[in-house]
């Protein structure tokens, strides 16, 4: 199987995992939400943190694979001309994800079309999450919890 085969199968797999982790973090959320005893502030708080959470795993995978990738099947550099450490994986992954993009880490290889799979993942899940968050906001201050004047 060539490089760009294997990258390409490993991006699939990363978009459904990571989709999928996603789903269930809300799909958790939304069940668990309702029998919370607390008021719409600390609910809203949860699901922040719980989203926090979740991204955060989430970037976590895509470190790891990006690590292993790298330093066990020669996928690619970050940056240097060896293999990556995990925090470099982890901090690029950080980066990549939420689209921040400083620029001083730069993939090579085949590393790069991960990259581009990650960023386009990260902006779609921060999406859903926004849009959760609102949601879950309407919820709240439509059951007569405290809304902003």
């Amino acid at each position: 199987m060539s490089d760009t085969a294997l990258m390409t199968c490993c991006c699939l797999a990363l978009l459904l995992v990571t989709t999928c982790m996603h789903y269930e973090a809300l799909r958790a959320l939304n069940l668990g939400l309702p029998r919370l005893i607390a008021a719409g502030r600390a609910r809203l708080v949860v699901v922040m943190v719980s989203l926090f959470i979740v991204h955060v795993a989430e970037v976590l995978v895509y470190a790891a694979v990006c690590y292993l990738l790298a330093r066990h099947a020669g996928m690619g550099t970050l940056g240097t001309t060896g293999p990556p450490s995990f925090n470099v994986s982890l901090y690029f992954s950080l980066e990549t994800y939420s689209s921040l993009g400083y620029g001083d880490i730069v993939p090579s290889g085949t590393l790069r079309m991960m990259a581009g799979a990650e960023a386009l993942n990260g902006l779609l899940l921060i999406g859903w999450s926004a849009s959760y968050a609102h949601i879950a906001m309407e919820r709240f201050w439509q059951n007569g919890e405290h809304r902003p004047q």
